[in-house]
């Protein structure tokens, strides 16, 4: 039955089941696993005399009047009736709601559970959920699940589904092994799900969370891991000389940073070997991380074999071919590969990589697309993988014989929670920036600095700088009150700053547009860069020294301190000034986070904190399945449980072969299957 579609189950139709459909439920399980985002306890009652305005409680009162009907307009009709007990009366409405007409009987007891408000001094109940009074109440007299909904989907009849599946938990099978349920202090599945749904109290609840927390998080790891010992049996290609080291660093303008160099050690000992590497260097900022990534592919290259770079957008792809390009002259053959080519480039780019005329390839994801055959990919880095899932990590394994992988990401998060994101890699940490590089000036501002910060900008301008300002639309929201970013720039142009050379960058554009743009703006030909989040990772202009962010309360701790880190990276002192339109607490203690701190690492630890994981990281740019129970930052000491039982698991069984296992590599199957979508 579990199995079977939810129109099995009694009392749900065809138009239920669609309804269901949008939440992604489909089956009875999937019933049993759409789980509550709140509770109500409406375990308790008090009496009417008790019960205070504002207040939403149980009331057990005696029905005292017929259920009368008021039309108040065309649309609107108000059905009331009158409640008592011993220690007083309120009044009942419901509003176009003629089911209530017939559903009480003069002098018989109910529960009512609603607001109390209070209209001429009498004590009124808007809409309440209501039952006779006895032993089998389903929505009252107990704790009640409160679940997400979709349009035209009640909360009662998604309980009352879901209580229609709850039956069938007996059909569950336990995917925990016992040795870890005992270990770990679980409960039952059975007893979880019930509990989780319908607690008999808090204590329950707890228990039941705890339990399918836990498993979540240990599946979720266990999939990690599983993946990572599978990649430890393949075979790769193992780069044997690594003199080709000392002559990349001669290259190179200035000396490594001891980070670095320890860094780029732990990358040469991985590509020695013949067991694929899988490694995530994380750096704030400014660290110097692409500068690894080269050693790496310069090294791979010289060994005979070709080495490709994914980039996220195709300006910073651009970017990196330039500076690679510049970096090792006619050492070594380079193309450029993007979907925003022409047919005939990506064609000639094409019978070049495959052909193995070129040895580094630079692009975005076209360089993981069908088309594309390498002659000898031997190691693949992907820059900023917080934008690519955990399945093009694969795809891009794939395109060599189980080559290489090397991740690099500007977005620092806290090392527990990249045991989640990156389970499957080892992780390096580049915490060291070069010297020299002085701290950007930060500051939160409201709209009567604007003046201000006009003047500030003209200034610098004059005296031969550059200035960004980042906008987060690019064309007028009706619904928000948001700068938009070609507005914007029109009216810098006529009216702010007719003086100066302005443009626009954003998203929307073709290619051959933003290359020409960022060329101008890198040759010192643009005085303010107007543009939305597209420069947020990698542009590189030495010359710009101001970024200004407007509406800066609608962007993360993180890609704010990503966009501030375009500036402050030439001689002269930079600034980072936020426009703050919120009037929030909340927004006023993340500019305050932001300004006090240049660390990428607390920054991101204080965005977790503030925002809570789902913020925190966007969109699913991070490739991995929604978590239906579990939250990123509350559970974070359950996660260290979970890890270490799914440690203890893969430890004794790999390949998860035994019978006791094969429950959970079912669930790994389902939840990777989720995640490569």
């Amino acid at each position: 039955m579990l199995n079977s579609p939810v129109s099995a189950l009694k009392g749900i139709g065809a138009a239920r089941a669609k309804l269901l459909a949008r939440l992604g439920v489909h089956t009875a399980q999937d019933l049993l696993y759409y789980f509550p985002r709140s509770y109500e306890d409406r375990s308790h009652t008090k009496t009417i005399f008790e019960a205070i305005e504002g207040e939403t409680v149980c009331i057990k009162g005696t029905v005292f009047s017929s259920v009368t009907e008021r039309r108040i307009h065309k649309g609107l009709s108000i059905y009331q009736l009158i409640v008592t007990d011993d220690t007083g009366s309120l009044t009942a409405s419901w509003f176009n709601n003629r089911f209530v007409m017939n559903r009480f009987k003069k002098g018989e007891v109910y529960i009512f559970y609603g607001k109390i408000t209070r209209i001429g001094g009498r004590k009124m109940m808007e809409n309440p959920v209501f039952e006779p009074m006895s032993d089998n109440r389903q929505f009252t007299g107990r704790i009640v699940p409160i679940y997400p909904l979709t349009a035209n989907l009640t909360q009662k009849a998604l309980q009352t589904a879901i209580q229609t599946a709850i039956p069938f938990i007996g059909e569950l099978a336990e995917p925990i092994p016992p040795d870890i349920i005992e270990k770990y202090k679980l409960s039952e599945i059975k007893f979880a799900i019930e509990n989780i749904h319908f607690p008999r109290d808090f204590e329950s609840y707890a228990l039941a969370r705890r339990r399918l927390v836990f498993e979540e998080l240990c599946t979720l790891q266990l999939s990690l891991l599983y993946m990572k010992a599978q990649r430890k049996a393949q075979a790769g290609q193992a780069i044997k000389d690594f003199s080709y080291r000392s002559s990349f660093e001669k290259k190179l303008p200035y000396q490594l940073t001891g980070a670095q160099i320890r860094v780029l050690d732990e990358i040469c000992r991985d590509l020695g070997c013949a067991t694929p590497m899988n490694r995530l260097v994380q750096g704030d900022v400014g660290s110097g991380k692409t500068v690894i990534a080269a050693g790496a592919m310069y090294i791979t290259i010289k060994n005979g074999f070709q080495a490709a770079l994914m980039a996220p957008t195709e300006i910073l792809a651009a970017q990196h071919y330039k500076n690679f390009v510049k970096m090792f002259g006619s050492d070594c053959n380079i193309c450029l590969l993007t979907g925003a080519m022409r047919a005939s480039e990506k064609a000639r780019a094409a019978d070049e990589i495959k052909s193995g005329n070129v040895q580094m390839i630079i692009g975005t994801h076209a360089i993981i697309s069908q088309n594309i055959d390498y002659h000898n990919l031997a190691l693949v880095v992907t820059d900023e993988q917080h934008r690519f899932g955990v399945n093009q990590r694969g795809a891009i394994a794939a395109k060599g014989n189980n080559a290489h992988v090397l991740v690099m990401s500007a977005t620092p998060i806290p090392r527990t929670l990249a045991l989640i994101l990156y389970g499957d890699l080892d992780i390096s940490i580049i915490d060291e920036l070069p010297p020299g590089r002085k701290k950007v000036e930060t500051f939160a501002v409201g709209e009567n600095m604007r003046r201000r910060v006009f003047n500030f900008m003209r200034k610098n301008i004059n005296e031969g700088r550059q200035v960004y300002i980042v906008c987060p639309l690019v064309e007028e929201s009706e619904s928000m009150d948001l700068k938009n970013a070609s507005d914007f720039a029109e009216k810098l142009k006529k009216t702010v700053f007719p003086e100066f050379r302005i443009a626009l960058l954003h998203g929307k554009q073709k290619q051959k547009e933003k290359e020409e743009t960022m060329a101008q703006f890198s040759a010192g030909q643009i005085d303010i860069l107007v543009s939305t989040t597209v420069i947020e990772v990698g542009v590189d202009v030495a010359n710009a020294n101001i970024m200004v962010i407007e509406n800066a309360e609608r962007f993360g701790l993180g890609q704010l301190h990503q966009l501030r880190g375009r500036v402050g990276r030439g001689g002269a002192q930079s600034y980072c000034i936020l426009f703050n339109q919120s009037d929030s607490s909340l927004a006023e203690k993340r500019m305050k986070a932001i300004c006090s701190s240049d660390d990428g690492f607390v920054i991101s630890q204080q965005d977790l904190e503030l925002r809570g994981p789902g913020d925190f990281f966007g969109t699913r740019q991070h490739g991995l399945p929604n978590l239906k129970i579990a939250n990123l930052f509350t559970d974070m000491p359950m996660l260290e449980e979970a890890r270490q039982a799914a440690s203890e698991v893969i430890n004794r069984d790999p390949t998860l072969e035994l019978r006791e296992h094969m429950l959970l590599k079912a669930k790994i199957a389902e939840l990777m299957e989720a995640a490569l979508l």
